[in-house]
């Protein structure tokens, strides 16, 4: 649900060490060359050297200097925090050679524009003190949300983050899908089935589809934002897509997922703002993939249920994949894990092809395990690029 960070003790140099200058808040313009593009290469099927690679949660309590930042803080008010948000985001990359960052932040955070509390409880996650129960719930909610103002906090640690980076690496924004908001929204927090969500969506599928709708809007709005504050590729996290079986998919989530790209590119033309690649990430499935590799994102992560092999087969030739390792390879010594690296290379392939795990990292894993991925990702690519 997180935005993160990085591992191994290469890369770094220090970034963003020096607070920045400014009498207010950072202008999204004037950024820093580019030095670094492998990342945005790779997203756009275009040859490179060797395989990109981040993870997701890698700014995270894997870390001690993200638990020491974040100690004491509530997690939402270290969210509208745009300078808290850009150091937690800088950290990772001070450890580990990553070919990408991704600003801090939190999903949850469209449901709080749309009018929604939603409180961070420790041991517990995230939770709606007053969650959607009744179709009449959908009055409460703002119908037309100015994302400048709800979040404009978001934007802010995006502009900041992306002079701070000094153009080592891309920034990744992001946002949830509607059908994983939605699903936040009605069960009040996490749930093993999203039993009140889905009694929504064949009780009332008419009042569903509304409040789909009204997500979608926000999205659009907001990842249109977040590239004219800096954002340099975009990621949708539909993280409750395993919930859903085709015929529920192809309902209620497959067509705002489309909507959103085919909406967010035209809006990025019209606002001649730079078309930036978008990654759809549905977790869990696998039984859509040919869907979402047709619907209009230049990247499809995949979580770690399906071989590389089957799914390079089934998306075809034209879309860059990214994933999979299982995050609890990383449990694993460190030999193992270059070993695990080099077979998901080999079954994706060096090209068209981003390196990541199929969720996030937890938080009790070894600082120098996420090293070592990265820095086995980086070694054995390079081999299998030149063997091409």
């Amino acid at each position: 649900m997180v935005g993160g960070g990085r591992g191994g003790k290469t890369g770094g140099g220090g970034i963003g060490t020096d607070r920045m200058e400014t009498n207010g808040p950072a202008s999204p313009t004037g950024f820093p060359e580019l030095k670094n593009d492998t990342f945005l290469r790779a997203a756009r099927g275009e040859k490179t050297e060797y395989t990109p690679v981040w993870c997701m949660r890698q700014a995270g309590r894997y870390l001690p200097e993200f638990r020491e930042t974040r100690a004491a803080q509530d997690f939402f008010a270290t969210c509208r925090s745009p300078e808290t948000c850009c150091e937690l985001t800088l950290q990772p990359l001070r450890r580990f050679p990553f070919d990408a960052a991704i600003i801090f932040s939190d999903i949850l955070v469209v449901p709080q524009a749309l009018g929604m509390e939603v409180v961070m409880v420790p041991g517990k996650g995230p939770t709606f003190p007053d969650p959607l129960k009744e179709v009449e719930d959908l009055l409460k909610l703002r119908q037309k949300v100015d994302v400048a103002i709800e979040l404009g906090y978001v934007f802010q640690a995006i502009t900041l983050t992306r002079h701070k980076l000094e153009g080592k690496v891309p920034l990744i924004g992001f946002s949830g899908a509607p059908w994983t908001l939605m699903s936040y929204m009605i069960e009040g927090g996490g749930s093993n089935t999203m039993a009140k969500a889905k009694a929504w969506l064949y009780r009332h599928p008419e009042a569903s589809h509304r409040l789909l709708t009204l997500l979608t809007d926000v999205i659009v709005d907001y990842l249109v934002g977040q590239v004219a504050a800096g954002a340099q590729a975009l990621q949708l996290f539909e993280s409750h897509a395993g919930h859903l079986g085709p015929e529920l998919f192809a309902d209620f989530s497959l067509p705002f997922i489309q909507s959103i790209a085919k909406r967010v590119k035209s809006k990025l033309q019209e606002d001649a703002l730079p078309v930036v690649p978008m990654i759809i990430f549905a977790k869990d499935a696998h039984y859509a993939l040919e869907d979402l590799a047709q619907s209009g994102y230049e990247v499809v992560g995949l979580d770690w249920t399906i071989r590389p092999e089957d799914a390079r087969q089934r998306t075809g030739k034209g879309i860059t994949l990214q994933g999979n390792l299982d995050p609890c390879a990383l449990y694993a010594p460190k030999e193992k894990i270059g070993d695990l690296v080099k077979k998901m290379l080999e079954g994706f392939g060096s090209q068209c092809y981003i390196a990541n795990l199929g969720h996030g990292l937890y938080p009790d894993m070894n600082p120098e395990h996420v090293g070592a991925f990265v820095d086995a990702v980086h070694k054995h690519s390079r081999h299998l690029s030149k063997s091409c």
